[in-house]
């Protein structure tokens, strides 16, 4: 009989594909993303989008803000669900998730303190 370490209950951890973690930097990136449209637009406040240059005003509708956080999670979970299983807590899926969060993140900090000036 087979050890269940060597079963089907436990695969042994392959090494992703490089397009993988630059794909899933991209997919924490769109998480990242989603947060504060979503937020914001659940809360019922205005915020800015990529719309706004478009309708002329500096801030789109809590309506629009939720629509864009919402695909914003969209694209992230294909992503994620499609190219190259997640796994959160091994090195090389943590750090590139973790790294696309941390650019993201202080690239939104730069574009929204912009605005509250």
């Amino acid at each position: 009989m087979m050890p269940i370490s060597q079963g089907i209950l436990s695969q042994p951890e392959v090494p992703l594909p490089w397009i993988a973690y630059i794909v899933h930097f991209i997919a924490a990136a769109f998480l990242t993303n989603g947060i504060p449209h979503f937020v914001n637009g659940v809360s019922g406040r205005a915020f800015r989008t990529p719309f706004v240059r478009m309708s002329g005003s500096k801030l789109s509708s809590p309506e629009v803000n939720v629509i864009w956080g919402w695909l914003n999670f969209l694209i992230a979970f294909l992503l994620f669900a499609n190219i190259g299983p997640l796994y959160i807590g091994t090195p090389g899926d943590t750090i590139f998730v973790a790294a696309g969060m941390l650019v993201m993140g202080v690239i939104l900090a730069r574009i929204f303190s912009s605005d509250a000036r």
